[in-house]
């Protein structure tokens, strides 16, 4: 029986998308995993910062109850210094 060139063209298209289809499904595992890597270090950062944002508003809460610490804010720049430019009296 002869092979027709058809079925042999066929053959290659088939050989072809298969190997095509294992090329895309390795990729989409590799950006996947590279995805959940990336989406677990913005989770830390967030977790980082909250726990940050989080600590200086304690920080804020307890000057207003005591004001020694307010020197050590306004030197780290998280409260604005007591201001001593005074308007001239007229």
């Amino acid at each position: 029986m002869k092979k027709s060139q058809a079925t042999t063209f066929l053959m290659f298209i088939l050989v072809a998308s298969a190997l095509a289809s294992v090329l895309f499904c390795l990729l989409y595992i590799h950006y996947a995993r590279e995805l959940a890597g990336v989406q677990r270090s913005v989770a830390q950062a967030q977790g980082y910062r909250a726990g940050l944002v989080s600590l200086i508003n304690d920080v804020m809460e307890y000057s207003t109850h005591n004001p020694a610490i307010n020197p050590i804010l306004e030197g780290a720049g998280l409260k604005p210094g007591a201001s001593t430019n005074k308007p001239a009296a007229k």
